[in-house]
């Protein structure tokens, strides 16, 4: 799908508010925050997407690097890496069933995800490092599980609001809308 059609195919969708005035000329709802598309469900359903990819990378690196007894720096890496993999995975695969070639919908995929799957990182990651002994947990131990779990939910809970204003501005979740 064109931008072109992307446009005429959104405006009944994304009217403008009442005393909207949009941004000069512009598809009102396009640019200026997507009329509904930037509510908190809308927001919250892009964070949970985001979620299940990171969360699906993550976990995996962990326990991949975790079993292979690797030191704490190569297996964030790792799990970092299979974040953002398995978290632009989701949109591509979803994107590409809608019909759009591999290289637009890779193009979808980064610019949908790469500011929240780099927040939820960047928040879980942080509070999986600060929370003690949580680095040098087993994967049979509780607070290895408890601390990436806690980790996980402090980023949805940072990240959806990150997501609805991104959201409402026509950027991140907001570009795959049209492929939905």
């Amino acid at each position: 799908m064109d931008h072109s059609t992307h446009h005429s195919a959104t405006a009944h969708h994304h009217a403008a508010p009442a005393g909207d005035h949009g941004h000069g000329g512009h598809a009102a709802g396009h640019h200026d925050g997507h009329g509904h598309g930037a509510t908190w469900a809308t927001a919250t359903k892009a964070t949970l997407h985001c979620l299940t990819g990171c969360a699906i990378g993550e976990i995996l690196g962990m326990v991949i690097g975790t079993a292979l007894m690797w030191g704490n720096v190569p297996t964030m890496i790792l799990a970092v890496t299979l974040a953002f993999v398995f978290g632009y995975s989701l949109t591509l695969f979803a994107v590409v069933r809608a019909g759009v070639s591999l290289k637009a919908a890779v193009k979808v995929a980064l610019a949908a995800d790469t500011v929240s799957i780099a927040v939820m990182e960047l928040v879980d990651n942080g509070i999986i490092a600060l929370v003690p002994g949580a680095m040098d947990a087993h994967l049979s131990d509780g607070l290895f599980w408890y601390a990436l779990l806690g980790g996980f939910a402090v980023a949805f809970v940072i990240t959806t609001p990150v997501n609805k204003w991104m959201i409402g501005r026509g950027k991140g979740h907001a570009v795959v809308h049209a492929y939905h």
